[in-house]
């Protein structure tokens, strides 16, 4: 053992490390994107292709040997969107994520949300954290764009043409809104909640994204988490909560 060790260069040491945190900041980067779904379906038809050399299916193996070897081309042509992306965010000196930006992010929402709260207009905004919200992003209205107090406010104004429906809040964008969250079908669920409040509280059941609700009955602010509900709190103690939490 101690030989092995001793044979160990810092250059063997360093190419680990590299690749480990270049791995680490790939799945970050496709983390809820339908890049995961290719990526499992190229792993299928890689162990397809294990399992028809190993049972001699030779017709199936050629199919494969010849899709497989053009499998870069494949890769790029498939995962455009998401390397155009991944180059961006190394280019803005982002690899190892802005703490700062985050920060800010959370700031904007919590002022945002205080300010649609005593205007006693509703709102619903998603934070999505480890589990994707992709299928909600898609179903929405695309946006794309920096988050702050004056673009979610509005939004959120009855006049707006997305009001309606939930902003959805990933790696510190505004991915979309006017997304369709599901409702729960908890009996426990307190029967004088509201819509967006149920909305809220059925996708943090099914996911553990953050979701800020604001009344516009009440002009409360209300934070769910993991299908539980935190009613009535004060913009202080949202900033607060939110800032414990893992929001990329």
């Amino acid at each position: 053992m101690t030989d092995v060790l001793q044979q160990i260069r810092l250059a063997d040491v360093a190419d680990i490390l590299i690749v480990a945190v270049l791995a680490y900041w790939l799945i970050n980067v496709i983390r809820g994107t339908r890049a995961v779904q290719m990526l499992i379906g190229l792993s299928a038809l890689a162990v397809l292709f294990a399992a028809s050399q190993y049972f001699e299916l030779f017709t199936v193996s050629w199919l494969l040997r010849n899709f497989l070897s053009s499998l870069f081309l494949v890769v790029v042509i498939l995962f455009q969107n998401d390397i155009r992306r991944a180059l961006t965010q190394v280019g803005r000196g982002r690899l190892f994520g802005d703490r700062r930006a985050r920060t800010q992010m959370i700031e904007e929402v919590v002022r945002a949300a205080a300010q649609l709260a005593t205007r006693r207009v509703g709102a619903l905004i998603a934070l999505e954290r480890e589990v994707g919200l992709n299928e909600y992003i898609e179903a929405g209205v695309s946006l794309d764009a920096r988050v702050s107090r004056e673009l979610l406010v509005a939004i959120f104004l009855p006049r707006s043409p997305i009001h309606d429906g939930a902003v959805v809040v990933r790696r510190g964008r505004l991915a979309a809104a006017g997304c369709v969250l599901p409702l729960t079908s908890n009996p426990v669920v307190n029967k004088a909640l509201g819509t967006r409040h149920r909305a809220a509280i059925g996708l943090t059941e099914e996911t553990d994204a953050a979701v800020v609700v604001v009344s516009e009955e009440e002009g409360h602010i209300s934070l769910v988490l993991d299908g539980r509900i935190h009613q009535d709190i004060d913009p202080g103690s949202l900033r607060a909560r939110l800032g414990e939490l893992s929001i990329p």
